[in-house]
């Protein structure tokens, strides 16, 4: 599942493609919103909350779409003719006169007042792709079940919004942390989330999606993706196994030495 800084990079993309422009197609191609059509509005920019993504529209309504494992957004210049983009992955279709947004396997899709955002987002913790994240509230989540692994709660968007499986396994690495040591047994879980901050905003605002600030092929992460590899810092092979609570259970790489148990 895309993480906090492929979203961000995503809603960044979404606001040069469709701001101040008008609709020249506004499809939505959702079950319960399958009778509105936002063709003559304007998007006044989107903005990402953890994995969510907010396109705010001129109207007082917002478009909050979730890409969930498979979703992704196609930003191409817009055909004339109109490409009739009648494939059944196709969920929604924003597009002006220069470019064409199409949502593709969205796993989500709800039209809203942009004052009711707040709604879609309650069960949220803060934001941690935030310039400023709370990350007090987000120590705060996470001391509310001590004794959970702290791999999994990582992992958990009502602790914090914006990790995923990446990094989990980049964070707790460079901390020298196992993802399942119990949350109580972590001494500065604020540095954590400081550092899941700072490794997910680097890779958005970087020229390419990278957990360790080298883009190149093989040098994106430290552990995450390198079962029976050598870890970069003590050359153990990294590892990997399950972590979480069927069926929601995910992949967690570690080192066996740098991180042990």
């Amino acid at each position: 599942m895309p993480e906090g800084d492929v979203l961000l990079r995503v809603a960044r993309r979404l606001s040069l493609a469709l701001s101040d422009r008008p609709l020249l197609r506004g499809e939505l191609r959702w079950p319960s919103l399958a009778g509105h059509d936002l063709t003559g509005l304007r998007s006044v920019g989107t903005v990402s909350y953890g994995k969510h993504l907010l396109t705010r529209l001129d109207d007082g309504r917002t478009l909050h779409t979730h890409l969930r494992m498979d979703g992704t957004w196609q930003v191409r210049h817009t055909a004339d003719p109109p490409e009739p983009l009648r494939r059944p992955n196709v969920r929604a279709v924003l597009g002006t006169d220069q470019w064409t947004c199409v949502g593709l396997q969205l796993g989500m899709m709800d039209l809203v007042r942009t004052r009711e955002e707040a709604s879609l987002l309650r069960q949220l913790g803060p934001d941690l792709m935030a310039d400023d994240p709370d990350l007090d509230t987000a120590v705060a989540n996470l001391r509310a079940d001590p004794e959970r692994p702290i791999g999994e709660a990582l992992l958990d968007q009502s602790v914090a919004a914006g990790i995923g499986t990446i990094y989990l396994a980049e964070t707790l690495w460079r901390h020298r942390i196992n993802p399942w040591r119990s949350s109580s047994g972590v001494q500065a879980p604020r540095e954590l989330f400081a550092t899941a901050h700072r490794l997910m905003r680097r890779s958005a605002d970087g020229p390419s999606l990278t957990a360790t600030g080298d883009t190149r092929a093989g040098h994106t992460t430290h552990v995450h993706g390198r079962a029976g590899r050598g870890c970069r810092r003590c050359r153990t092979l990294i590892v990997v196994a399950p972590i979480g609570v069927e069926p929601m259970t995910r992949p967690a790489y570690y080192c066996p030495t740098c991180q042990p148990d």
